[in-house]
């Protein structure tokens, strides 16, 4: 990466630069172009992969609907093969996919992807209708639908590489946190919690005018509430995350958004609802103002049937296909020790009621009774109860919990509606008796067979972050965000971190 210091000013004598140029050359960001260069070869790394996926889609059409001596082929379909990579990226184009909004985290750019095929499929059938033109149908369903997997998969890689070189130190950009302390302490402690989102907080800003001092979370305090616009041209400053402050009104954040338009800094405006997911919030025009419009969580209808008929469907399929592995590893248990193969225990769902959540016996039959000798040693949460090198675990146990596959019964559980593919982790009656107002919020979806909490770190989280995951989830449900989890779930159960 390029040097994020701006050039010394002294490097020729007779060409000292003035104080007001100065200024202007740190309003202007040099340090935020160097720190954002590397997105223009990112996005076309994206370009080229999408056209190579649909390159591949569109031959593997032509090799399942023809022969693969290519005798016979449409001159309609040869043309559509020839020429789907670039109708694809003109439908990605379309679809904005590209734009930097919408990439690097959350949902969005998945949908804009389903979007851009959904677009495609339109275009290719009202194209082949009007113009009568002679296009295999068994192409067109095989080869649109495989692009779109392919984009899918590697725009996920793509993410995946990202976060990791964030996690070491790379393609960061800076951070400016503007608010009061509590709610600059809540955010500072959030951003460093997960530092593979890329924001690497320089300081704050408080009310009070008390630079130079330690502000809250450790943070260096860089000025005060009016001072913002200097602290970014001073320490050329990428995003500044503004946080709820009676101090900034309407008219003062509309006055900061004006002078940091002449910045490279990106405003950020914290809600007071901050878990509340972009889907959710809607700008509706009311008496000529665009005020902020919280919609219902998507808990009840048509999309909830598309949920449960989604959970089943996929619950059934499953079982079908790793009946093998499930015949497997059920002889394994039982030879390995004695008792039953599979696991029940009560386990609270939505709205409170109970059932038998079934897993795979993974400890040996006595195990519960020894809870209260080593409830000394726990390592959980302070509400749940782990072991790291648990005594009560048996040797098949360990490598069953190590890939989450004593997990796998509760497709019973998802088949039989007790249960959902995605949703909050199934607590225990103990712990629901323990629950404040906020966590009663969990139940009222079902509890999942994976999850936020799953794929964001399992039995390493502490008690507030699993509140935190569970409690958004709930909140900001959709059924992309599921078809999201399930393929993070894949790569958490390969690397195993937290399973114990």
């Amino acid at each position: 990466m390029t040097s994020e210091a701006i050039p010394s000013q002294h490097a020729h004598p007779a060409a000292a630069i003035p104080d007001r140029r100065q200024r202007l050359d740190r309003l202007r960001g040099a340090g935020t172009v160097a720190r954002r260069a590397w997105r223009g070869p990112y996005i076309r790394r994206l370009v080229l992969w999408d056209a190579v996926c649909a390159t591949v889609a569109a031959g593997s059409g032509l090799l399942v609907r023809y022969s693969p001596s290519g005798t016979g082929v449409a001159t309609a379909s040869l043309v559509i093969a020839v020429a789907l990579p670039a109708i694809w990226l003109f439908a990605m184009v379309l679809a904005r996919s590209y734009e930097s909004r919408y990439l690097w985290e959350g949902p969005e750019e998945f949908r804009r992807v389903f979007f851009a095929a959904a677009l495609l499929l339109a275009l290719v059938g009202t194209i082949s209708w009007g113009l009568k033109l002679e296009v295999a149908r068994g192409f067109v369903v095989v080869a649109i639908p495989l692009a779109t997997v392919l984009t899918l998969a590697h725009r996920q890689a793509h993410r995946t590489w990202l976060r990791r070189q964030r996690v070491h130190g790379r393609f960061q950009q800076t951070a400016l946190l503007v608010g009061h302390r509590g709610g600059v302490a809540a955010l500072q402690e959030q951003l460093h919690r997960d530092v593979s989102h890329g924001y690497r907080v320089i300081g704050c800003c408080l009310p009070t005018r008390s630079r130079g001092v330690e502000g809250p979370g450790g943070l260096p305090v860089l000025g005060g509430l009016d001072e913002v616009v200097d602290v970014v041209a001073r320490h050329e400053v990428d995003t500044v995350a503004v946080l709820p402050c009676p101090e900034l009104d309407g008219a003062a954040l509309r006055r900061l958004g004006w002078d940091l338009e002449k910045t490279r800094a990106d405003l950020l405006l914290a809600p007071s609802v901050s878990e509340v997911a972009g889907p959710r919030v809607r700008v509706r025009p009311v008496c000529g103002l665009s005020l902020l419009q919280m919609e219902r969580p998507e808990l009840r209808g048509l999309r909830l049937l598309a949920k449960e008929s989604f959970d089943r469907t996929c619950a059934f399929l499953l079982l079908l296909l790793l009946l093998p592995v499930l015949v497997a590893v059920a002889v394994a248990v039982k030879a390995d020790s004695s008792g039953p193969v599979l696991f029940r225990q009560e386990r609270v769902g939505r709205e409170g009621r109970t059932f038998p959540m079934l897993k795979f016996r993974s400890m040996h039959p006595d195990a519960e009774q020894l809870v209260p000798r080593l409830a000394a040693v726990n390592d959980g949460n302070g509400v749940l109860f782990k072991l790291r090198r648990d005594p009560r675990v048996t040797r098949v146990g360990r490598v069953l919990r190590r890939y989450s596959v004593d997990e796998l019964p509760q497709l019973l559980n998802v088949l039989r509606g007790e249960m959902s593919l995605v949703g909050p982790r199934p607590p225990l009656p103990t712990e629901v008796e323990r629950y404040g107002v906020e966590m009663n919020r969990r139940l009222v979806v079902k509890p999942g067979l994976t999850g936020l909490w799953q794929v964001s770190g399992r039995s390493d989280l502490s008690w507030d972050d699993s509140v935190r995951l569970d409690i958004h989830y709930v909140d900001n449900w959709s059924l992309m965000l599921d078809v999201m989890i399930l393929w993070r779930t894949l790569g958490a159960v390969v690397r195993g971190r937290g399973a114990y």
